[in-house]
C-alpha cells in the first residue's frame, strides 16, 4: 500500500482529534436501522432521529455534500448544507470523513427532487475511523484466494456474501428445530479424544500440558453420542465442529461444522423417512422452493428420493459382484483396468470404496439413497439379515456428492471388537485412515446399548444446496500462510 494514503488517513486523523472530536467513543445514539428509516418515511418526515453507518460514497460540491451510510441493513443517502447546520461541523466533515470511517448522524428525513429519501445533517459524531483505504465494488479485489484470506474485506464489499451467511444460519437453525420438534435433545461432547473414532479419517493430534497426555481432536461425533444411548437418552443430537487432517478440494476441509442425531428403536426405514423429510424441510428453507443447480447440474428435490443397491449398481459398473468371495487383488486389477488410481497399502473395504466413488458415484445426480453397503467399509453398522456382506446403512447422494450418511447402529459389543480388530490390522499395514480400536466405547456397548438408527451430515449439504465449493460457504476457511 502507498504510504501517501496511510499518511493521508493520519492526517484526517489528527485535524479530527484538533477539533476535539472523539474518534472511537464507546456510545452511540442510534434510534432504528436504516431500512426502518426508509420503511417509515412517512411517519417519520418532520422527527429528529438518529442514523449510524459506514461511509460508502461521498462527494462535496462546495456548500452542500452528499453521503452513503451503511449499517446491516442496508444504505440510506445523507444531506449536508453548510447554511443550514454548524459551519465548522460543517467543514471538518467534508475535510477530514473519508469513506470507511463509521458516523453517527442527527438529523431529519425529506425527499430530494430526484425522489431519493435522504437525511438531513443537524449534527454529526465520528464513530470509528478507517486507517486502510476501503476496496470499491469496481476497483477492490477480485482474486478468489485473497477475498477468502481477508473475508471480512468480501463481506463488506458483496452483499450477496453477507446474504450467504444469513443463510447458513437458516441451514443450521432448519436442523435444530427440526430435531427439537422431533424430540431430540441436544448436547455437547468433548473436542478431545483419546481415541478418535467414528470415521475413517487421519486425526490432528495436540498435546494436553495439565495432563501431560497426547490427545486427537474429533473426526467424528458419533461414538460418544452413542454412549449417551448406553447411558438411558434415546434422542440425542450435537452441531459441532470436526478435524480431519485431509487434503483440501470442493468437497473437503480440514475442521467444518457437522450435525449427527441418534434415536433408539428407530430401524433403517424409519430413519430413511425423517432424512427425507429433514432434507426436503432444509431445501425448502434454504432455497425457498425444491430446486437446486451443483456443477451445471440441475437438481430437483421434489417427491420421494428413489432407493439404489450399492451392491447392483458396482456389479453394472465394474462387473464384480461383491456377494462373492472378491479378493484385494481382483479389485486392484479392476481398478488398474479402468484407470483409477489407489494406494499400495489399501485393503479390501478401502478399495471397493475408491472404485465405487468413480464409477457408481459419477452416476447418481439427482437425490437418491445408497443402500446396501459392503461390510468392508461399514466397522460400525448392523449386518443385513439377509446377506451377511452387507449392512443396514444408507448414504443420499446427489450431483456426484455424498450428502448424508446414516446406519442402523451395531449394538453387538462382540461384533465390534472383531471389526475395530480388523480396522487395526489395516493401520498396521500402513492405513492412517483405518480406525482405531476404542476399548472404553467396546465396553460400554458391553453394558447394552438399544437398537437405534443414527444419522451424520456436514456442512457440505450447504454447499451443495448454494452450488459452490465448502471453501467459499466458511465464513474464515483455513488457508495456506502467505510466503
Amino acid at each position: 500500500m502507498r504510504e501517501d494514503i496511510i499518511q493521508t488517513k493520519l492526517d484526517k486523523l489528527e485535524q479530527l482529534k484538533a477539533a476535539g472530536e472523539s474518534i472511537y467513543p464507546e456510545v452511540s445514539k442510534r434510534s432504528m436501522k436504516n431500512a426502518k428509516a426508509l420503511e417509515q418515511f412517512d411517519e417519520l418526515q418532520g422527527q429528529t432521529i438518529f442514523l449510524v453507518g459506514r461511509v460508502k460514497s461521498l462527494r462535496s460540491m462546495g456548500k452542500i455534500a452528499f453521503a452513503h451510510i451503511e449499517d446491516e441493513s442496508g444504505k440510506i443517502q445523507i444531506f449536508l448544507k453548510k447554511d443550514e447546520m454548524d459551519e465548522a461541523r460543517y467543514q471538518l466533515f467534508v475535510s477530514a470523513v473519508e469513506m470507511g470511517d463509521f458516523v453517527q448522524i442527527e438529523g431529519t428525513l425529506f425527499l430530494t427532487k430526484q425522489s431519493e429519501r435522504t437525511l438531513q445533517v443537524k449534527e454529526w459524531v465520528m464513530l470509528g475511523k478507517s486507517m486502510r483505504p476501503i476496496p470499491t465494488e469496481f476497483y477492490g479485489l477480485k482474486d478468489e484466494e485473497e477475498l477468502l484470506r481477508r473475508r471480512y474485506l468480501d463481506l463488506l464489499m458483496n452483499p450477496e456474501t453477507r446474504d450467504l451467511f444469513r443463510k447458513k444460519n437458516i441451514f443450521w437453525q432448519t436442523i435444530r428445530q427440526f430435531l427439537t420438534k422431533e424430540g431430540f435433545l441436544e448436547v455437547q461432547t468433548p473436542v478431545l479424544e483419546h481415541v478418535p473414532g467414528g470415521a475413517d479419517a487421519e486425526p490432528f493430534k495436540t498435546h494436553h500440558n495439565a495432563l501431560d497426555q497426547d490427545f486427537y481432536m474429533r473426526i467424528s461425533l458419533e461414538l460418544s453420542l452413542k454412549r449417551l444411548l448406553v447411558g438411558g437418552y434415546e434422542r440425542v443430537f450435537e452441531i459441532g465442529r470436526l478435524f480431519r487432517n485431509e487434503g483440501i478440494d470442493r468437497e473437503h476441509l480440514q475442521e467444518y461444522d457437522d450435525v449427527e442425531f441418534y434415536c433408539a428403536y428407530a430401524d433403517l426405514a424409519t430413519g430413511i423417512d425423517m432424512t427425507q423429510r429433514l432434507i426436503k424441510e432444509i431445501v425448502l428453507n434454504v432455497r425457498g422452493n425444491y430446486e437446486s443447480e451443483y456443477e451445471g447440474e440441475k437438481i430437483s428435490w421434489d417427491g420421494d428420493f428413489p432407493q439404489v443397491d450399492y451392491f447392483t449398481e458396482f456389479k453394472k459398473e465394474t462387473g464384480i459382484d461383491l456377494s462373492d468371495d472378491v479378493s484385494v487383488d481382483e479389485l486392484k486389477k479392476k481398478a488398474e483396468e479402468l484407470g483409477i488410481k489407489y494406494e499400495p497399502s489399501y485393503g479390501k473395504g478401502r478399495m471397493i470404496d475408491t472404485i465405487y466413488k468413480k464409477t457408481v458415484r459419477q452416476r447418481l445426480i439427482q437425490p437418491c439413497f445408497l443402500v446396501g453397503h459392503p461390510i468392508d467399509i461399514s466397522p460400525l453398522s448392523k449386518i443385513d439379515p439377509t446377506n451377511p456382506k452387507k449392512v443396514l446403512r444408507a448414504q443420499l447422494v446427489a450431483g456426484r456428492s455424498e450428502l448424508t450418511n446414516s446406519f442402523a447402529e451395531l449394538n453387538d459389543p462382540i461384533d465390534q471388537r472383531r471389526r475395530f480388530e480388523d480396522q487395526m490390522k489395516l493401520r498396521e499395514a500402513g492405513d492412517a485412515e483405518a480406525q482405531m480400536l476404542d476399548e472404553d466405547f467396546v465396553q460400554a456397548l458391553e453394558y447394552g446399548m438399544p437398537p437405534a438408527f443414527g444419522l451424520g451430515m456436514s456442512e457440505r449439504v450447504f454447499s451443495f444446496l448454494m452450488g459452490r465449493s465448502i471453501r467459499e460457504t466458511v465464513i474464515f476457511p483455513p488457508m495456506k500462510e502467505r510466503a
